[in-house]
């Protein structure tokens, strides 16, 4: 795709996804942004709205560098994502607030360690018997 982009959070959507405004001064671009490898809780599920909350407490308002790595079904940019010099995709995962997302996390493979952590120690949504999100929307 194309190369790293240097941003400003400008909205939070939910757990894994957020809205950018990238660009010079003048020319900016909005950018709804699916944050690559992570699946975190809707906005009804348990952890929903802990999960939204923890993404904008590490990325709401401050710039972020972006690095697009496909689009998605929605129109969204799917991309790594960096907030305060932080993945946010791993510290997501890393506090129970969002699945590693195997489908498609080729690449991302050690986002499966930093999960399992998390279920161990009961962060998030591992202090509950948790149904993925993937799951959660079929219903």
């Amino acid at each position: 795709m194309t190369a790293a982009l240097l941003c400003l959070v400008v909205a939070i959507a939910d757990g894994d996804t957020l809205t950018a405004r990238c660009g010079e001064p003048g020319a900016y671009q909005q950018v709804k942004v699916r944050i690559s490898a992570i699946d975190a809780p809707e906005k009804g599920q348990d952890f929903g709205s802990v999960s939204r909350q923890h993404l904008a407490a590490l990325c709401f308002q401050q710039a972020a560098t972006i690095t697009p790595k496909t689009t998605d079904r929605y129109k969204r940019t799917v991309a790594d994502v960096e907030c305060r010099g932080k993945d946010a995709g791993q510290e997501q995962v890393r506090a129970g607030l969002a699945w590693y997302y195997v489908k498609y996390g080729r690449g991302y493979e050690h986002l499966a360690q930093v999960e399992q952590q998390a279920r161990d120690a009961g962060r998030g949504v591992w202090s509950l018997n948790p149904v993925p999100p993937w799951e959660w929307r079929k219903r």
